[in-house]
């Protein structure tokens, strides 16, 4: 057994850090191992701990569990640490989507905009990135950064150029809509093998066999006799829905988990250009944020806060015990134990590993964990056309921002707003620029950007 120090930036997410303790307590290799939860918010700091302290006692599992609203406490002697944060919470987003909507913006525009990274909500995110960064170089150089917060793609773009020495990694779960596909076609997962590169958010299936042989006639049968019905029966703006297979019949690959829902910007925005033209794609962005457009009755957070002070109710009946499906906690046990496997990560494209994106710039690839660090895969590549996707709805878009937040300028953000496909005027990116800087959560936006 190897112990080791793992620090929970933003531990009041509940959700996620039980789901954290849960695959630590079913990793042997990680017994005796100290969780650190760190966040400002006490009450729900203490609700998480309470919950993970008695998940650990369910199961019987030694683990050294601490709490803080101290950050700099939490990374003391740290060999990880574990980024979750969101400042500005789905409140933020709900507040600048309305300004969106006011200014006649929509779901499938730019990230920037009707996204979860809009750039009031990227500011926040940066601020907090750099603090964080500094702060471990400070207190615990060697450790691991695992970056899980958004923004993954300009993250993970900004932190690298910045923060050379840093040891970080950026993840994602969207790469997981491959067993969306996987289980769609019936197949099983233990004989498919699959390449899906490109950059956070758009990723797409270069390589999908299944053993051994070319997977991608079984994926054409499913579609020629099969999606009906399966559309059918899935909500709207599915990964596996009418808009993928047709991007898919236009550039020759399938795009894989959120390269084209909602929950990686929608992209293209020619899906949805009206109501009418996303009904025929069976494509509905708003129904799909309706958990941030219009919070349930029954807020999820208090309902584990609620859990958290009924020692009635065993945790382990809310949560069983089997992996959440994340790679936190493997990709803490291949560096910790010399467990040698690949995963899915959000890189620099250092050595190229993506040809045709810039080599300084974010990539999302397979790689090699193991004692020796992280070692992305080269990979084939793309076919020039979404390399050239890439560059404008992607590569441009990141580099004007992360250049408005270092040199300060309004006018850079602007020009962003600009980039957006529903922006018919200079006048309607000004208003929505003036509205966004109005916020109240936004003061300390509206004074850097002067």
């Amino acid at each position: 057994m190897v112990e080791v120090k793992i620090s929970i930036i933003g531990a009041g997410s509940a959700t996620f850090s039980v789901g954290l303790v849960r695959d630590l307590c079913l990793t042997p290799s990680l017994e005796g191992s100290t969780v650190n939860f760190m966040d400002i918010n006490r009450e729900r700091l203490e609700a998480v701990y309470a919950l993970c302290r008695r998940y650990a006692d369910e199961v019987g599992i030694n683990l050294r569990l601490e709490k803080t609203t101290n950050r700099k406490e939490s990374l003391r002697d740290a060999d990880f640490v574990i980024n979750t944060a969101m400042v500005v919470g789905y409140g933020g987003y709900r507040a600048g989507w309305q300004i969106g909507f006011k200014h006649r913006y929509r779901f499938g525009g730019s990230y920037h905009i009707m996204h979860d990274e809009g750039f009031w909500i990227n500011y926040h995110q940066f601020k907090l990135f750099e603090s964080i960064a500094e702060d471990i170089l400070d207190i615990c150089p060697e450790a691991w950064y695992i970056k899980v917060a958004n923004p993954v793609l300009a993250g993970v773009t900004m932190m690298g150029r910045k923060y050379p020495k840093l040891r970080f990694v950026g993840l994602c779960h969207g790469y997981r809509g491959i067993f969306d596909v996987i289980h769609a076609l019936g197949l099983d997962a233990r004989h498919v093998t699959y390449l899906a590169p490109g950059v956070n958010h758009f990723i797409w299936l270069t390589h999908f066999h299944y053993r051994g042989e070319d997977a991608y006639p079984l994926l054409d049968d499913w579609i020629e006799n099969k999606a009906e019905k399966y559309w059918e029966n899935i909500p709207p703006s599915s990964g596996l829905g009418p808009k993928a297979v047709d991007l898919y019949r236009r550039v020759g690959i399938f795009p894989i988990g959120d390269t084209c829902t909602p929950g990686g910007g929608s992209w293209p925005w020619w899906y949805h250009i009206n109501d009418e033209t996303e009904k025929k794609w069976r494509e509905n962005p708003r129904k799909w944020w309706n958990f941030v457009l219009e919070p349930p009755e029954k807020d999820p957070v208090a309902e584990l806060m609620k859990l958290a002070q009924d020692p009635t109710v065993k945790v382990t009946d809310v949560f069983p015990p089997r992996k959440s499906g994340e790679s936190i906690i493997d990709i803490v046990e291949s560096i910790a134990c010399d467990v040698p496997r690949v995963f899915q990560v959000n890189i620099m494209n250092s050595g190229n590993l993506v040809p045709g994106v810039p080599c300084n710039f974010e990539v999302e690839v397979p790689a090699l964990i193991s004692k020796r660090g992280i070692q992305g895969i080269k990979t084939d590549g793309m076919p020039k056309p979404l390399i050239a996707y890439i560059l404008r709805d992607r590569v441009a878009p990141v580099e004007t921002e992360l250049e408005a937040y270092e040199a300060r300028s309004r006018e850079l953000l602007l020009q962003l707003i600009m980039m957006d496909p529903w922006t018919r005027s200079k006048e309607q990116a000004e208003k929505l620029l003036e509205d966004i800087l109005n916020l109240p959560f936004n003061k300390e936006m509206k004074e850097h950007y002067k």
